[in-house]
């Protein structure tokens, strides 16, 4: 199509009227556009083992393993930090998390400009390289409690930060180009594989960075507390060795220079092409092919052709931010994340291969032409399946949850502390009682029971039957609020205090609990983290804590006269625990536990198909985005098409956080939303992908050596803002 379009041009002869040959106009002064450097040198590279590959992918593969084991090592510990190093709040933490991480995929584009401009893609990974080691070195520092006051740390941290934010995103589309630059044109093959293996490596960093760092802040104590200055070192010491890595290849790399300021030039050139359109829209005026063409008066026609070869990327670049909106919701549907969170990049690791040499192939030999667009059209699928199943088991979820009060009613339980059985009784129109039975000591609630309100809020009255004592006693609720109400000795007689249980005590498969003290002595209780969880003495009643399921033997606790550990035994996936700590037998304080609400029952193999699809859209689409923004990039913007598409992943993100805050829905609606939404955007991607015609360097490099003969002889009376009379 390509080829008949450039076929037709010499034939049109647009300019070449009789009528304007007596115009009074010459043509107009051209800008003064830097001529490009010349060619890299094309000499072969050293190549692995007698194939086509160059050795010098073998030190970028592991410059980015090394980067992204940093980046992800860092980023594991970075919500913990905040919390309990810094002593933040829950949502200042996480708004400051969602900040970095979007910082880093919107940097991209100036590390482009840095290295397609001015320095080139080696010099700005080596530059950018150090600036990112240097925001290590300052957040480590800052996680130094020996270094300062909180005001301190939260300085360096937010410097060390930034620069890891420039460092990361400036570096991240260089690097992948510069690994594309190492192939010569006619191994585009060995080149595809070099991206998926590029992407592998990508997530090898990430899934044992997960793994390494949390043990070194919880397993290594500094200074007597959790050792975040480690955690936050040794992926600066990985970023090092990333640095002196790909330093090491220098020699033998092929080192594309930079073509002059390129951002600049496209957007002078597209100014000027609408500019230019807009000032001749006389009918008299022939039309030209393409409107970039309008910028042939002013710019050479070998940076209008990458400018046309840039826009209509971009131009498909559109709709994607869909896809990354829907893949960065994925740790939403997490069920038992101590084993999930690591699922994805594992699978990662396992699909690249198996796509590129089992599935890829076996579409090859059906006779399918399996182009890239096509790649990331089925990627876009997968990941709706993904969410439609995701939906489907958060049904399921819900339907196995407790059920909720609804308006004008609450859920009450009552928990006996005192020696012997009472019995409760609601007094009022009806005067029902809650049980049947009177309520033995310590006795464990089958459920909670419903209580009917007549208004919003109002104030029940009990009567406590305890022993041969009637005690009544008044305590306000509100509608659609789940309540405890705890019954305790006070003297020779008994007293109650109505406590307010919270809202979705458990959240992504966590585990919750709370804590009584019917100790004299305010206990501190120790749960893994920086700081402890206190409970004041006689019959307090503790905030709830979220934790990870496992087993808790023994539990360090602490009073103003002692030190002891409890004994939770296993905390599962979903539940919510109530232990009440007494010290009732010689055996020192013990915990008595309650689980009031039940652990999720639910396999993990309902988990395993919404991965398995989610991660194979990823690998469809991300691996062949990566290819895909690599070979359709002029030369002179390689690295800048690969900010934009990692730009699009910032806008997905963008997303996810406005739906977030403005959605009303519950979680599996909003599954289906994202999923409806996608399918929409894949339709309308295929749609645009259909008219897409892949571009060939030789293809554009053929165009530009055509000039425009009517230009550059009997000019047309244009309208320009330089036109010399």
């Amino acid at each position: 199509m390509l080829e008949e379009r450039e076929s037709k041009e010499p034939a049109m002869n647009l300019f070449q009227k009789n009528e304007f040959k007596e115009t009074p106009f010459l043509p107009v002064c051209p800008e003064e556009v830097p001529p490009r450097p010349p060619s890299f040198p094309k000499k072969p590279s050293p190549k692995i083992c007698g194939s086509n590959y160059p050795l010098s992918i073998v030190f970028i593969v592991v410059n980015e393993f090394c980067e992204r084991f940093s980046y992800y090592g860092m980023k594991a510990v970075l919500t913990l930090y905040f919390l309990y190093f810094l002593h933040w709040s829950e949502d200042t933490s996480t708004s400051v998390y969602h900040a970095f991480s979007s910082l880093c995929y919107f940097t991209p584009i100036l590390g482009a400009a840095i290295a397609d401009s001015w320095l080139g893609k080696f010099k700005t990974i080596i530059y950018l390289s150090l600036v990112y080691v240097l925001g290590h070195v300052i957040k480590s520092m800052g996680a130094l409690p020996i270094l300062g006051g909180q005001m301190l740390h939260t300085v360096l941290s937010m410097v060390g930060l930034s620069l890891i934010a420039l460092g990361t995103g400036g570096i991240k589309p260089c690097v992948a180009a510069f690994g594309g630059d190492q192939f010569e044109e006619k191994h585009a093959k060995e080149r595809t594989r070099y991206f998926s293996v590029f992407y592998l490596s990508i997530n090898a960093g990430s899934l044992i960075s997960t793994f390494v760092t949390p043990m070194l802040r919880g397993d290594v104590q500094c200074f007597g507390k959790d050792c975040y200055a480690l955690a936050f070192g040794v992926p600066g010491l990985l970023m090092v060795i990333a640095l002196v890595v790909f330093s090491m290849g220098s020699k033998i790399y092929r080192k594309p220079p930079p073509e002059g300021n390129i951002v600049t030039q496209v957007v002078k050139c597209i100014w000027f092409a609408i500019s230019n359109r807009f000032k001749n829209r006389s009918a008299d005026i022939p039309k030209r092919e393409h409107w970039l063409d309008w910028a042939a008066e002013k710019y050479p026609r070998q940076l209008i052709m990458d400018v046309k070869a840039l826009t209509r990327v971009l131009f498909l670049y559109i709709p994607l931010p869909m896809f990354w909106a829907l893949l960065d919701q994925q740790g939403l549907f997490v069920l038992q994340p101590d084993q999930m969170q690591v699922l994805n990049p594992f699978l990662v690791l396992i699909f690249i291969p198996l796509f590129d040499l089992v599935i890829y192939r076996l579409v090859s030999k059906c006779g399918i032409n399996f182009t890239s667009l096509r790649k990331m059209a089925v990627g876009m699928i997968l990941a709706c399946l993904a969410f439609a199943v995701a939906a489907t088991v958060e049904i399921k979820i819900n339907e196995m949850a407790p059920p909720q009060p609804d308006s004008q009613e609450i859920f009450l339980q009552v928990l006996n502390l005192a020696d012997n059985e009472v019995k409760v009784t609601v007094l009022g129109d009806e005067n029902n009682s809650l049980l049947a039975e009177s309520i033995k000591s310590f006795q464990k609630m089958p459920h909670y029971s419903k209580l009917h309100l007549k208004t919003k809020s109002q104030n029940f009255y009990f009567q406590l039957k305890y022993h041969n004592l009637s005690i009544y006693t008044e305590h306000s609720v509100e509608e659609k609020k789940w309540y405890t109400l705890i019954i305790r000795e006070d003297g020779k007689s008994i007293s109650s205090m109505m406590v307010k249980d919270e809202e979705n005590k458990t959240t992504n498969g966590m585990t919750a609990m709370r804590f009584v003290n019917t100790l004299h002595e305010e206990i501190n209780i120790s749960l893994g983290t920086d700081t402890s969880l206190g409970v004041e003495e006689d019959y307090g009643v503790s905030a709830y804590r979220t934790v990870q399921r496992g087993e808790y033997p023994a539990v360090a606790c602490r009073t103003k006269s002692e030190n002891f550990s409890l004994n939770l035994g296993l905390l599962d996936f979903g539940a919510a625990y109530l232990f009440v700590i007494t010290n009732s037998t010689s055996q020192g304080p013990q915990a008595w536990k309650m689980e009031y609400i039940p652990a999720n029952k639910m396999s993990i193999a309902w988990q395993l198909p919404q991965y398995a699809l989610v991660t194979a859209g990823e690998v469809m689409f991300s691996v062949t985005g990566l290819e895909f923004s690599y070979s359709q990039a002029p030369s002179s913007m390689k690295s800048v098409l690969q900010a934009a598409w990692l730009l699009t992943v910032a806008v997905g993100n963008i997303i996810v956080l406005i739906v977030a805050q403005f959605s009303s829905l519950v979680q599996w609606a909003e599954f289906i939303l994202f999923s409806c939404l996608l399918l929409v955007v894949c339709l309308i991607f295929s749609i645009m992908g259909h008219y897409y015609v892949p571009i060939k360097p030789e293809d554009i490099q053929g165009s530009a050596d055509k000039q425009i003969p009517q230009i550059q002889g009997n000019m047309i009376s244009l309208e320009t803002k330089k036109t010399k009379l």
